[in-house]
C-alpha cells in the first residue's frame, strides 16, 4: 500500500508523529495504522480492521551509535517495544551514547570513554562509561544500569520512608536508569549531574507497581548567571512540553533535595528533581522523562564550549577542589541513589562511586573572603534563586 511507503520515507524523522493515527485504504476496506510507540528509530504499528487488532510489526532500533550492546538482547528489545522495561532500556542506551559522543567532541586530543560492560550475578548488569584525565574533563562518567532481582529489607525500608506502603521485607524488583556526573578540569566550567530512572516492584498480592524518577542539576565553582539561566531555561522547555506546572514544582524539589544540611547550603544552582512519578499515565511519564534526557546535551554542552578555555590560576583551582569536597559530602551522606545502590545485593561499587571527583580537598575552617567571587557564589548557594 502507498501508506506503508509513506511510513518508510519518514524514517527516524517520524519521532514527532508519536501518537498519530494514519488511515489508508486497501481495496474496499479502511485500514488504520496507529503510531503508538516510538523510540530510537523503532516504530510500532498496529493494524486494525473493524475493531480487531492484528499482530504488531516493528522497525529495527538504531543501535549503531550506542556505547555497547544493550544488557537485554537487541532482538528482544525490538520485539517488545510496548514493554516499558524494554522501552526504557532502549531510551537510556541512546541517551548515554548521545551524551558520551557530545563530550568526546570537546576533547581536543581525542580522548575517548572507557566502556566497561558488566553483569550482576543476581540479575542484570550495566554499561559504565568513564573518561578520565582528559584535557577538558578531569573525570566524566555516564552509566547505564538494568538490574532485577529481590530487594533486601534495607532498600524496602528506604522506599517505605518515602511513603510506599509495602508490608513485605523483601520485594521482586526491576530498575533501569542512566546517570552521569561530569567533573571538568577548568574551574570556570560547572560540574553537571543528571539521572533518569524507571522502577518496578511486585507487591505481596502480585500487583506490579511502577514509577519514574530523575533530574539534572548544575554545580558551578564561579557563578555565571547567563549559564545558570541557560541551563534552567532548557530544562524548563523540556518540562513545559508536558505540563507547565512541572518546572516550578521540580525546581523547588531540586533545591530542597540537593541541600547540604551540615553546611546550610545547596550543592549548586539547581535544576529539576522528581521521584515517584506515576501519573497521568505510564506512556506520558515515559515521554516526559525522555524529553528531559534529550535536554541534557543542549543544556550543558554550550556552557562547556563557552568556558573550557577560560583562564584561571592556582587560587581558582584550590577553590574548585574545596567545592568538590562539598560535592562528595552530599553524595556520600545524603544522596538516596548512592545509599540505595550500596544496599542492593551485588552492587557494583566502582560504578556507584563513579560520581565522586578524581580530586577534592578539605581545608580546616575555610571561609571565602568577603566580597570575593567565591563569597558571591556561597551567598547564592545559601539562598536559592529563581533563574527563569
Amino acid at each position: 500500500m502507498r501508506g506503508i511507503h509513506f511510513l518508510k520515507q519518514l524514517g527516524t524523522s517520524g519521532k514527532a508523529l508519536s501518537g498519530l493515527s494514519l488511515y489508508f485504504t486497501s481495496r474496499s476496506k479502511p485500514v488504520r495504522y496507529c503510531i503508538t510507540g516510538l523510540f530510537a528509530s523503532g516504530i510500532t504499528l498496529y493494524y486494525t480492521a473493524k475493531h480487531q487488532v492484528c499482530h504488531a510489526a516493528t522497525l529495527k532500533l538504531d543501535s549503531s551509535k550506542w556505547m555497547s550492546e544493550p544488557l537485554t538482547d537487541l532482538n528482544t528489545l525490538e520485539k517488545n517495544q510496548n514493554d516499558m522495561k524494554c522501552r526504557v532500556e532502549a531510551m537510556i542506551m541512546r541517551i548515554q551514547a548521545d551524551v558520551c559522543h557530545a563530550l568526546e567532541e570537546l576533547e581536543p586530543e581525542g580522548d575517548k570513554f572507557l566502556v566497561d560492560k558488566w553483569h550482576r550475578a543476581e540479575g542484570g548488569g550495566g554499561v559504565t562509561c568513564v573518561l578520565q584525565d582528559g584535557v577538558t574533563f578531569e573525570k566524566a562518567g555516564v552509566n547505564v544500569s538494568v538490574v532485577h532481582g529481590t530487594l533486601p529489607p534495607g532498600a524496602v525500608q528506604q522506599m517505605k520512608s518515602r511513603g510506599k506502603n509495602f508490608k513485605s521485607q523483601t520485594l521482586p524488583f526491576f530498575a533501569a536508569g542512566v546517570s552521569s556526573v561530569i567533573h571538568p578540569r577548568n574551574p570556570m566550567v560547572p560540574t553537571m549531574h543528571f539521572n533518569y530512572r524507571y522502577f518496578e516492584v511486585v507487591d505481596e498480592g502480585g500487583k506490579r507497581i511502577w514509577w519514574f524518577g530523575g533530574g539534572a542539576d548544575l554545580t558551578p565553582y564561579y557563578l555565571d548567571e547567563k549559564d545558570a539561566k541557560h541551563f534552567h531555561k532548557t530544562l524548563k522547555g523540556a518540562c513545559d512540553k508536558h505540563d507547565k506546572g512541572y518546572y516550578p514544582r521540580f525546581k523547588k524539589w531540586c533545591d530542597e533535595y540537593f541541600f547540604i544540611k551540615h553546611r546550610g547550603m545547596t550543592r549548586g544552582v539547581g535544576g529539576i528533581f522528581f521521584d515517584d512519578i506515576d501519573e497521568p499515565s505510564q506512556d506520558k511519564c515515559f515521554k516526559f522523562v525522555e524529553s528531559c534526557g534529550d535536554a541534557i546535551v543542549p543544556a550543558y554542552i554550550p556552557i562547556v564550549q563557552k568556558n573550557k578555555n577560560s583562564g584561571y590560576g592556582y587560587a581558582e583551582r584550590q577553590w574548585q577542589l574545596i567545592r568538590r569536597g562539598h560535592y562528595a559530602e552530599f553524595n556520600l551522606i545524603y544522596d538516596r541513589g548512592t545509599k540505595f545502590g550500596l544496599q542492593t545485593p551485588g552492587a557494583r561499587y566502582e560504578s556507584i562511586l563513579m560520581s565522586l571527583p578524581l580530586n577534592a580537598k578539605w581545608e580546616y575552617r575555610h571561609e571565602p573572603k568577603p566580597g570575593s567571587l567565591e563569597a558571591k557564589l556561597t551567598e547564592v548557594l545559601k539562598k536559592p534563586r529563581e533563574w527563569v
